[in-house]
């Protein structure tokens, strides 16, 4: 297939409007869409927070994280009992709390974990690596249990430990963990900084191009923001995340018909996805496309 053929899905979900603002009016989907929780930190799945965890280097730590996937609750008890029967060296200790931060994500006790992982954090000494790793999945489990101002602390220290390592998917992590948790803060700005970085090192992430464009769009740069969601889907094709910011981008342009047209192709090629029902919902608060649109598709979806 051509890349031409490959993106003419995109540009139906982006829609072909312009960089300039259109005429300002107020819709009801205008209200909708400032309450959605674009940048709400959603507890990631159980291996979210961990998406990369360190290896275990003991027989011991092995056999803790293998009964994470098997048992987190037995996973948490055998953590803990390694702690208390006194982990051997840095190392150990390092590995004990790594263990019981992965169990007790599973578990959904994000708070805990993020504990646990900045006391694994603190064991590991000098090891820059490890130390950022562990300080970036404790900053995760703070943002998934809401704690923005506890995550940004864990995850600055996580980005100095990180600056001489050469880790790109690392470094970039940890800047759109930083971006989510400023966010949370309500600091824009130095959100919109942390998410420059990630761009930077990973040009080809198309996460940090789609929290790039819902940032832009949030502090009234439509033109970046436009620009920003095409590069999006570019990357990453078919995405309903990315279709459904960009109909939002769309409608807060003055183009309602692109709008229309971005979210009915979310539900359309997403139909059950939390994107989609968002997506019907945006299409339910604009109303019936105009008299004489060429808009056909029925905003429930296919599936309904």
């Amino acid at each position: 297939m051509s890349v031409l053929l490959a993106l003419l899905p995109l540009l139906a979900q982006v829609g072909p409007f312009s960089t300039t603002p259109g005429a300002a009016r107020s819709t009801p989907v205008e209200q909708g869409v400032q309450r959605r929780p674009t940048w709400t930190v959603q507890p990631p799945a159980p291996a979210a927070a961990q998406a990369s965890p360190p290896a275990a280097g003991t027989s011991r730590g092995k056999a803790c994280l293998a009964e994470v996937d098997e048992d987190a609750d037995a996973a948490v008890d055998l953590a803990q009992a390694w702690l208390t029967s006194g982990a051997k060296g840095a190392g150990e200790a390092a590995e004990a709390n790594l263990c019981l931060g992965l169990a007790q994500s599973r578990l959904g006790d994000w708070t805990e974990a993020a504990k646990a992982f900045l006391a694994g954090r603190d064991a590991a000494g000098a090891d820059r690596l490890l130390r950022a790793r562990l300080g970036a999945m404790a900053g995760n489990a703070a943002l998934a249990s809401g704690a923005a101002d506890q995550a940004l602390a864990a995850l600055d220290g996580a980005r100095s430990d990180a600056a001489a390592l050469a880790d790109p998917a690392l470094a970039t992590d940890i800047a759109l963990d930083r971006a989510r948790a400023l966010v949370g803060l309500k600091r824009l700005d130095e959100a919109g900084a942390a998410l420059a970085e990630a761009r930077s090192a990973s040009p080809g992430n198309a996460e940090a191009w789609l929290l790039s464009a819902t940032l832009s769009r949030r502090q009234g740069q439509l033109a970046g923001a436009q620009e920003q969601i095409l590069r999006a889907a570019e990357l990453r094709p078919i995405d309903p995340a990315i279709g459904l910011e960009a109909g939002v981008i769309a409608v807060f342009s003055g183009h309602e018909a692109a709008a229309r047209k971005s979210w009915q192709s979310v539900i359309a090629a997403a139909p059950e996805s939390p994107e989609a029902e968002t997506a019907r919902g945006y299409l339910a608060q604009l109303g019936p496309a105009p008299a004489g649109s060429p808009q056909t598709a029925s905003p429930t979806g296919g599936g309904r």
